[in-house]
C-alpha cells in the first residue's frame, strides 16, 4: 500500500502543478486585460484548490503510514542528522501544508470578493506564492535538499 500511495502522490503532483499554472495564467490574463471573472474562471479556482487538497490528503496518509514518520518521531535527534529524512519528515511536510493553506485562503478570498479585477488579483497573488513554496518543497531531481525522479515507477 505504501508504494502505491507513493506512486499516486508522486504522479498527482503534476496535476496540481498543471492546475496551479493554468489558474495563475487565467488570473494574469484576467487581471491585466481587465476581463470579467466568468464561471469558467471560478471553476478553475475551485478545481485548483480541490486538487491541492486531494494531494495534501494523499500526503498526510502517506506520511502517517510511512516508516520515515514512525522512525522520525521516535528517534528525533538522531534522524535530524540525516537530511533526507529531515526533509521529508519536517521540511517537505510543513512547506506543503503551508502552501495549501495559502492557496485555500486565496481561493476563499477570491470567491468572496465582488469585483472581478480583485478576484483575479487575489488569485494571482496567493496562488503564485503557493506555487513558489511548492516549487521549493518538491524533491526535484536537481534539488539540493532531497531528490527524486520526475516520474516514480513501481
Amino acid at each position: 500500500m505504501h508504494s502505491t500511495l507513493l506512486l499516486v502522490h508522486s504522479w498527482s503532483r503534476w496535476l496540481v502543478l498543471g492546475f496551479l499554472l493554468y489558474a495563475i495564467y487565467r488570473a494574469s490574463i484576467g487581471y491585466f486585460k481587465n476581463e470579467l471573472f466568468t464561471k469558467a474562471d471560478d471553476s478553475v479556482r475551485h478545481w485548483t484548490a480541490t486538487a491541492a487538497h486531494i494531494q495534501l490528503m494523499l500526503g498526510i496518509i502517506l506520511f502517517t503510514n510511512s516508516p520515515v514518520a514512525k522512525g522520525y518521531w521516535a528517534s528525533g535527534q538522531e534522524l535530524l542528522q540525516n537530511f533526507d529524512t529531515t526533509f521529508f519528515g519536517l521540511i517537505h511536510s510543513i512547506l506543503m501544508l503551508t502552501s495549501v493553506v495559502i492557496l485555500t485562503i486565496g481561493s476563499a478570498l477570491a470567491k468572496r470578493t465582488t469585483a472581478d479585477r480583485d478576484k483575479f488579483r487575489i488569485m494571482l497573488l496567493w496562488f503564485s506564492v503557493a506555487l513558489l513554496i511548492i516549487f521549493i518543497a518538491i524533491p526535484w531531481p536537481f534539488s539540493p535538499f532531497s531528490n527524486r525522479p520526475y516520474l516514480r515507477t513501481f
